[in-house]
């Protein structure tokens, strides 16, 4: 064995660590490569967030980078009602229930469910025979007792000449002019019996005591009926006139007053539930003479003439009371209206497309237009947008086009009557600083 192999045989495992020495080193650089690249990539990330969020923040705080798209309407004078809406209930002015004032069996039934009757037309008739042999009776009875009297008459005139020849006492001739008298009351009864009689014999014909319409039949042929119950036999309505009773607030009592002492005779519409159709259009006919404490009302009662029948009984209605209007005021679409805690303000447009805010007084309201103060006709008001617009937002008007004075406005909204459908309620709020809708009711 030479030397240099009897060197590497004594320490066989020094020659495995020199081996093995070049793998770990490998490894372990190839760790911090990775190490190096992850925290290249995740400080890349966040520079990227951070760049990207200072670039929306500086959008968002810079509010003419991009003009706001909104439609606008032009403030016009005109006149406005003052209406004070309500929910009301139709009321017939006369409900009848029919009932029965004899007993008998009912023979006959003359209307149909439904129908429209006149006053004195026939509804129902019961059995009239026990009554008309009662009638007779009575006619009997009273002929006797006029027979009877006028006998006694005779034996008074008898007696009276007895007596002027002295033939017959004084007491006699006194007796017959009693009975006389009792039979003249005898008569009286008889007569009264008679007319008792032929009452009850009307009764038995029953007729319609008012115009209106019957209900449902509530009895047939062959039902016996009792004299004076509570059981109705038929129920009549009167639609024409009709009235509508609705309450208001105390508050308007005193303007309502006011146009009733001046002799005015004040409007009232009825409108359906949803408020999108007009049924009718009548008149104030009077108001409660007292004012509910419970809910701090007072009932008003109309009436509509209601010759289509498109009111009917018990039915709920939306009433507009018109107690005024009002000339040559400054009028807007109600949704360019906005409110925050300071009040109500509107957004001008300018010429310059730039929004600004103006604090306006709001007066009254006649579904989607509204009197302002604070404000000139032509002025131009924003209607829609505001959840975006902030004072100084540079806007762009939809359909924008000049008006005749140079300012811009919205072909499609350019008049204020055109903001809306007739009648309906515009809901709409925004603060001026902060731009989000508030959602206050005008």
């Amino acid at each position: 064995m030479t030397p240099e192999n009897a060197s590497h045989s004594e320490n066989p495992q020094a020659d495995d660590l020199g081996q093995g020495r070049p793998a770990g080193n490998k490894d372990r650089r190839s760790l911090w490569i990775w190490l190096l690249l992850g925290a290249v990539v995740v400080i890349g990330v966040y520079l990227y967030m951070r760049r990207s969020s200072a670039q929306a923040k500086s959008a968002g705080d810079s509010p003419s980078v991009r003009p706001i798209m909104v439609s606008t309407a032009q403030a016009r004078k005109g006149d406005l009602g003052d209406y004070i809406d309500a929910l009301g209930t139709v009321t017939p002015v006369y409900t009848v229930t029919v009932t029965s004032r004899v007993q008998g069996e009912i023979t006959q039934v003359f209307y149909h469910e439904g129908q429209m009757v006149r006053k004195g037309d026939p509804l129902l008739e019961i059995d009239p025979r026990p009554y008309q042999a009662q009638l007779t009776q009575a006619e009997g009875q009273l002929a006797h007792d006029q027979a009877v009297l006028n006998e006694a008459k005779i034996d008074l005139d008898r007696y009276q000449q007895a007596f002027n020849r002295n033939a017959i006492a004084k007491q006699q001739l006194d007796d017959q002019e009693q009975v006389v008298l009792q039979d003249e009351g005898t008569v009286k009864n008889d007569e009264g019996t008679l007319a008792n009689a032929k009452v009850n014999l009307v009764y038995t014909h029953i007729t319609s005591p008012i115009d209106g319409r019957v209900g449902l039949r509530l009895v047939d042929p062959g039902n016996i009926v009792q004299a004076n119950s509570t059981t109705a036999l038929v129920v009549v309505t009167q639609l024409q006139p009709i009235t509508v009773i609705f309450s208001v607030a105390e508050d308007h009592l005193g303007k309502i007053q006011q146009q009733l002492r001046k002799g005015a005779k004040l409007s009232v519409d009825a409108f359906d539930r949803d408020q999108a159709v007009k049924l009718a259009t009548g008149s104030l006919l009077t108001l409660d003479n007292v004012i509910d404490t419970t809910t701090g009302t007072v009932k008003l009662k109309a009436i509509f003439p209601n010759t289509d029948n498109a009111l009917f009984p018990s039915q709920f209605v939306n009433a507009r009371l018109l107690v005024d209007t009002l000339k040559d005021v400054t009028l807007v679409p109600t949704p360019a209206i906005q409110r925050n805690a300071q009040g109500a303000f509107v957004y001008l447009i300018g010429q310059d497309q730039t929004a600004s805010v103006r604090t306006v007084t709001v007066g009254a309201t006649d579904g989607t237009l509204t009197q302002l103060d604070g404000i000139q006709p032509g002025d131009v008001v924003a209607v829609n947008g505001f959840d975006k617009l902030l004072d100084g937002s540079k806007v762009s008007i939809r359909g924008a086009q000049k008006n005749a004075s140079g300012g811009p406005t919205n072909g499609a909204a350019s008049n204020p009557g055109e903001s809306g459908p007739s009648g309906a309620k515009a809901t709409s709020g925004a603060h001026p600083q902060s731009g989000h809708g508030g959602g206050s009711k005008n």
